[in-house]
C-alpha cells in the first residue's frame, strides 16, 4: 500500500467492524476471505479489513454467540472455517445497526448544522 493510500485510509471506530461482519453474514454463512472481501466491495475500497482485525473480530463475535463457525469448503477447494449468524446475533445486528444511526446522525447535525449546508 502506498504512503498515499494509507493517508486516505479510514480507520473503522472501535466496534464498527463487529457491526459490517455481522451485517455481511446477514446475506449468509461465509468465509474470513469473502467477509473482508465483501466489506471492500461493498465499501467501493474504502474501507480494507486486515487480517489482523478480522479474525480476532470473529473470535469475539463467536464468544459473544453472536455468530457460530463450522469446517467447509471454499469456492477455490480448500478448508475453511464458514461463519454463520446466530438468532442472538440478528438481535445484536438490529441494536447496532439502530445505535449506529443514531450516532451518525448526531455527528452530522454537529458537521452540518441546520441552516449551514451551504458554508464551508
Amino acid at each position: 500500500m502506498s504512503t498515499k493510500e494509507q493517508k486516505e485510509r479510514i480507520e473503522l471506530l472501535q466496534g464498527t467492524l463487529d457491526l459490517l461482519i455481522l451485517r455481511t453474514l446477514l446475506l449468509g454463512p461465509s468465509h474470513g476471505h469473502a467477509i473482508a472481501r465483501a466489506i471492500e466491495v461493498n465499501s467501493e475500497d474504502v474501507l480494507q479489513v486486515e487480517q489482523g482485525s478480522l479474525y480476532p473480530a470473529l473470535h469475539r463475535l463467536i464468544k459473544r454467540g453472536w455468530i457460530s463457525s463450522e469446517e467447509g469448503t471454499s469456492e477455490n477447494n480448500r478448508r475453511a472455517k464458514f461463519y454463520r449468524l446466530t438468532a442472538k446475533g440478528r438481535k445484536q445486528l438490529a441494536l447496532e445497526t439502530s445505535k449506529w444511526d443514531k450516532l451518525a446522525g448526531a455527528i452530522a447535525r454537529i458537521l452540518r448544522p441546520a441552516g449551514q449546508e451551504g458554508e464551508s
